[in-house]
């Protein structure tokens, strides 16, 4: 069968079954997985180890966590060449916030375009590729964990690890609102706390005697916002600040959270060393910061360049236009890419509304990301 055909009799399957396919979805959202709920999470876990036996016939290797939701690590075929795929099923959104529901060609939910849709495509990718009876002379390994939306904190170490015995890395996050473009490089974030103490006292008897917190840390907000440098691709932003405990009281105390965002590593060091060496600018303030970078910058290499190219060619004889892009937002394709492994993001389902209430997929993309999906792992 020539390579046009394969490409074909896939996407000509997956669009049969593509009711199967949004059944396993819904099914999927129904179990919500806020990331801070360890019992839903492992709920839905469960839900998704049924799917894979179910679909794909395999079982699956857990990995314990008391903090957070397990992980699991599902392993497909064999050979000598290992491709990882990635991807998260916690979601940002507690349990009953949004609702399931179809509209026309969209389908909403809590986590379903980011990112249940692009879990689902892909064991559907390989069902696919099993049930035409397809070579596939490599070992794919699917690693699901549950803590992605809060930093992947626990799950980092096994995906490094993972990705490390690979060849190329897969990601299933969501493709770019709007164009459907993979994501070929990412931005990398850091996290920040700013916290002052000041001198509380009487705001009318004694205000000059008080040291006021919420000032100092004033002060250095509109410093920090100040380091956004568009044409460098840094942003700052302040995203919380609280302090103080009443209006007669001069306020002994404020805080105050950060958020970066750099394009290269340079930069990451450049900012950071700058955010953790603020120094009060009122007298008698005590200032404390902490935190770091959580997820490295993902940087475009030649390997990507290729597996983008590869993609793109795929798309092509399936009658899709594939773009790609470059994004602000972290996924754990940063970690991968980090440590020199070729990394391709994107490949998830087609929507909008990625942590808004308005979160969407658009149904009729269902088989066609799949069969993109599918056929590149055929082909690389």
């Amino acid at each position: 069968m020539s390579q046009v055909m394969v490409e074909q009799s896939v996407f000509s399957y997956l669009k049969e079954h593509e009711q199967e396919m949004l059944e396993d979805l819904v099914g999927f959202v129904k179990k919500e997985s806020p990331s801070y709920s360890k019992e839903l999470v492992d709920q839905c876990g469960m839900y998704l180890t049924q799917l894979f036996y179910k679909r794909l016939g395999v079982g699956y290797e857990i990995i314990e966590e008391k903090e957070v939701g397990n992980h699991l690590k599902f392993t497909i075929g064999e050979g000598e060449k290992q491709l990882l795929i990635i991807g998260h099923f916690d979601t940002v959104w507690e349990k009953g916030r949004l609702s399931l529901r179809t509209e026309g060609n969209k389908l909403y939910g809590p986590g379903i375009l980011d990112m249940k849709g692009g879990i689902v495509q892909s064991i559907w990718a390989i069902k696919a590729i099993q049930e035409l009876g397809l070579s596939l002379d490599k070992k794919i390994v699917f690693f699901c964990n549950s803590d992605e939306e809060i930093g992947s904190i626990s799950s980092k170490k096994y995906i490094e690890e993972e990705a490390q015995r690979s060849e190329a890395v897969l990601v299933a996050e969501p493709a770019v609102a709007g164009s459907g473009a993979l994501k070929t490089s990412r931005k990398g974030a850091g996290i920040f706390t700013v916290k002052a103490w000041g001198r509380a006292a009487h705001a009318g008897n004694h205000h000059k005697e008080g040291i006021n917190a919420i000032e100092e840390l004033a002060r250095q907000v509109i410093f920090l916002q100040g380091l956004t440098d568009y044409e460098k691709g840094t942003t700052v932003n302040v995203g919380t600040f609280t302090g103080g405990s009443g209006t007669n009281v001069v306020p002994e105390y404020a805080e105050a959270h950060v958020d970066l965002r750099v394009s290269t590593e340079e930069e990451a060091k450049r900012m950071t060393d700058i955010i953790l060496n603020l120094t009060p600018i009122l007298k008698g303030i005590k200032l404390e910061v902490t935190g770091g970078m959580n997820r490295p910058p993902m940087v475009k290499s030649k390997q990507t360049e290729e597996l983008f190219e590869c993609a793109q060619s795929i798309a092509a004889k399936l009658g899709m236009k594939l773009e790609e892009a470059a994004v602000g937002g972290g996924s754990d394709g940063n970690f991968t890419a980090a440590i020199g492994v070729p990394t391709l993001d994107g490949l998830g389902a087609c929507g909008k509304g990625i942590h808004a209430e308005y979160e969407h997929i658009q149904i009729d993309t269902l088989s066609e990301r799949s069969s993109l999906f599918a056929n590149l792992l055929l082909q690389i």
